[in-house]
């Protein structure tokens, strides 16, 4: 009869359940009696409760194996993805179940969303979403209670819908065992095992997902907290580097400040407050006064383009705005319109940084009132000097000289008087004195024109470019007339009297508008000049066929004399001259191409014919 250390063996080498019947069958054919074939029968069932024993045994061991690499997954948790995943194939290979998933609760729409599968082969099954309490998984999840069921389908206890039984029978599950993922109270979602065959899940097997399931929740929960902490360390972070930030903009604002606050105490210009604007923020700065015109500019050594462009229209009183990658900001002084500051950064400004380009500008503002303020002094001061002059009280001719010198002017050397305009607005004086001050003159406001002494000796050009400049910064249009040249104090009055009725000329000539010299107002300015230049009235009439006559020894004179007093007969004048009348016309067609095509007008004959006259009385005519 076999003897009970077989069965001892069969234990040892761990031999399946079917193997432990043959020594009692090798009893029976052996002929053992009932009583040694009992006595083995109860050997056999000891050694398979043994059997038993050692195989729950081995399976816990696998189990808390399995738990404690799960737990040091968590304690080394990196990515929380890769930890699910782990713990779903986990679930799947220590209940030998054919598919584990995993769903999780999603707060905003209400329901249960699949997470991770292992051993899933449907697509439709993968993408479910259970409504809370349908199936067995929105059960678990609304009650937060284990349930398991050996045929899903068949099973009335859970409510059934269409889209979970499709996706259930697309995956070909039978068996299903959920149960809840928990975080404290809470139920944030539910963990599977499922069989394609009809099974029963034993209270162990339960108890190990519970298990399983309570790692995955630590899992989550863990992620949500490191989740957390970095997005509090990266908050802390941000407001750390905007702290120093601020802090450098500060730094920043209160040099700025300093060096600013020091260029106004020394008397600096705006040439210092954009070399200091561009030293402290790197980049390029134009400085523009008010009609676009260039200033300042400054480069930081580091700046590698050129000088930035904007339209300075755009700025606004007190704040930069960006343009491009340029920032514009005003140069306002109350409701006067000094400038306009261009920056463009080497990177793009904060909030602190474009304070310190609006404090730019107020400074820039600043030091402009007083160069203005400055230059209405000094032009107060030329104005009295000129004002002097004009009045003709010159009592004290060295006296004059010597206030004119200290001011830089040279009462001796040509000067040209220029009369603007009639009720002219102060802005139109404060430009004359810019102006006259550039150029080494003076200006002054006289009964509501504006007087100008120029240095030069060409009335007529200075009085257009006087009018051209003064009109295109009033704009509107405004006459100039202009004598000289006047070198001495005492010729200044009766120059600045011709200049002034040549501007009332020219505005009654219907010429408002224009520049000019009495020169250039024929008979009329011959009649207003006060010094009665008729050669220079011949000369600006006559002058071309004047030359041309001595030049080639031609007869034009006297054509066109006899023209005149043949009342413009071609016949009558070709008698006189004892010449064809073609010949008379290709003299006048001559003299057209001197005096131009409008010498026959009747304001041009006029004063041809008086220019005529005078030459005659001059001298015999060439």
């Amino acid at each position: 009869m076999p003897s009970p250390r077989e069965y001892l063996d069969l234990l040892a080498r761990e031999a399946a359940a079917v193997e432990f019947e043959r020594p009692s069958l090798a009893a029976r054919q052996a002929g053992a009696s009932p009583a040694e074939l009992a006595e083995l029968e109860e050997i056999k069932v000891a050694a398979l409760r043994v059997r038993q024993l050692l195989e729950r045994r081995r399976r816990r061991e696998e189990e808390l194996s399995a738990l404690y690499d799960t737990a040091g997954d968590l304690a080394g948790l990196r990515d929380v993805d890769a930890v699910l995943r782990a713990i779903v194939h986990r679930a799947r290979t220590l209940l030998a179940a054919d598919v584990s998933y995993m769903t999780l609760n999603d707060t905003e729409r209400g329901d249960t969303y699949m997470r991770i599968t292992d051993g899933s082969v449907a697509a439709s099954f993968q993408q479910l979403r259970l409504p809370a309490g349908a199936g067995l998984g929105g059960l678990v999840a609304v009650s937060g209670t284990p349930y398991s069921t050996a045929d899903y389908n068949n099973d009335p206890r859970f409510r059934h819908t269409v889209e979970i039984d499709s996706g259930v029978r697309d995956e070909g599950l039978v068996a299903i065992l959920g149960v809840p993922l928990r975080l404290g109270s809470s139920v944030i979602g539910v963990l599977f095992a499922a069989n394609r065959t009809e099974r029963p899940f034993a209270r162990e097997e339960v108890a190990l997902l519970a298990s399983l399931a309570a790692h995955a929740a630590v899992a989550l929960d863990t992620a949500r907290l490191i989740t957390e902490t970095q997005a509090a360390l990266a908050e802390l972070s941000a407001a750390n580097r905007v702290i120093q930030a601020h802090s450098a903009s500060v730094e920043r604002a209160a040099d700025a400040h300093d060096r600013m606050t020091a260029v106004v105490l020394r008397g600096g210009g705006v040439e210092d407050v954009a070399a200091d604007l561009v030293d402290v923020l790197g980049g390029a700065l134009l400085v523009l006064d008010a009609h676009g015109r260039t200033l300042a500019t400054a480069k930081s050594p580091t700046w590698p383009g050129g000088l930035p462009t904007a339209d300075p229209a755009a700025a606004r009183a007190g704040h930069s705005i960006r343009i491009g990658d340029a920032y514009v900001t005003a140069v306002v002084a109350g409701g006067d319109n000094l400038g306009a500051l261009v920056f463009h950064p080497e990177e793009p400004l904060e909030g602190a940084d474009q304070r310190i380009l609006e404090r730019a500008a107020q400074i820039t503002a600043l030091l402009l009132l007083f160069r203005r303020t400055v230059a209405e002094a000094e032009g107060q001061v030329r104005g009295e000097l000129l004002d002097d002059l004009i009045a003709g009280q010159v009592r004290d001719a060295d006296a004059l000289r010597t206030r004119a010198q200290r001011i830089g002017v040279d009462l001796d050397a040509p000067h040209v008087l220029v009369a603007v305009g009639e009720g002219l607005r102060q802005r139109a004086v404060s430009w004359a004195r810019t102006f006259a001050t550039a150029r080494g003159g003076l200006a002054a406001g006289r009964d509501g024109r504006v007087a100008l002494l120029l240095p030069g000796d060409d009335p007529a050009s200075m009085a257009r470019t006087v009018a051209k400049e003064l009109a295109r910064a009033l704009g509107e249009p405004v006459t100039a007339g202009a004598a000289g040249p006047a070198s001495s104090p005492a010729a200044v009055a009766p120059a600045y009297r011709e200049a002034d009725s040549c501007a009332t000329a020219l505005i009654a000539l219907g010429r408002a508008g224009d520049g000019a010299s009495h020169t250039e107002l024929g008979y009329v300015g011959l009649l207003l000049g006060d010094r009665r230049e008729v050669p220079a009235f011949v000369r600006a009439t006559l002058g071309p066929v004047i030359d041309y006559d001595t030049r080639r020894g031609t007869a034009l004179l006297k054509t066109l004399e006899a023209y005149f007093g043949a009342g413009g007969s071609l016949a009558r004048a070709a008698e006189v001259l004892h010449v064809h009348v073609n010949t008379v016309t290709q003299r006048l067609d001559r003299i057209a191409n001197l005096l131009g095509a409008d010498w026959q007008s009747p304001s041009r004959a006029l004063d041809l014919q008086l220019a005529l006259r005078l030459h005659r009385l001059r001298g015999p005519l060439t």
